[in-house]
């Protein structure tokens, strides 16, 4: 049983050699019990399919997008001029300027049409911010969320012990 059924993100890709950056996001959504759909829509190659995708995506049952595109980088902006919902842009490195590109594409919208962005390749926390944007609705995963930050939190200080016993070693 999925404990936030209602939930529903969009996991969009502006190419499909954009999975290798996002299975650690889709990843995440599914440990968080959270129905996500992904799928490969291009701003500009497929420009009608991305407009109609983001226009219907409330009605659709989506309550967040996250959009990963590299080089030129506008389909986070452009679902989001089109759809009242968050949408989360995720810059992909690409082989021209390490990702610089993506990035400056997706972080500078123009006033009125906002897009949170995250760090080149930085999935992960697309995933997570998306399910904090969530948690406002689905409490249940802001106790999930809490619940998860604890083990972050477990896990540097284990790896703090096991530091200073090597360093006793020294």
């Amino acid at each position: 049983m999925c404990i936030s059924k209602d939930a529903k993100v969009a996991v969009i890709m502006g190419s499909d050699s954009d999975l290798s950056v996002m299975k650690n996001c889709i990843k995440i959504l599914k440990d968080f019990e959270i129905d996500c759909e992904v799928m490969v829509c291009s701003a500009h190659r497929t420009p009608d399919k991305a407009s109609e995708f983001a226009k219907n995506a409330e009605a659709n049952g989506f309550d967040v997008i996250i959009a990963a595109a590299g080089k030129a980088a506008h389909l986070p902006g452009v679902l989001a001029a089109y759809t009242p919902l968050p949408v989360i842009g995720v810059p992909v490195k690409s082989s021209t300027l390490d990702g610089l590109d993506s990035l400056l594409s997706i972080v500078q919208m123009p006033s009125g049409i906002p897009v949170a962005t995250v760090a080149v390749d930085g999935a992960e926390n697309a995933a997570l911010l998306a399910i904090q944007i969530l948690s406002v609705a689905y409490h249940e995963l802001r106790h999930k969320m809490i619940d998860y930050k604890k083990s972050l939190q477990e896990k540097v200080e284990k790896k703090n012990a096991e530091l200073q016993k090597k360093l006793l070693e020294i």
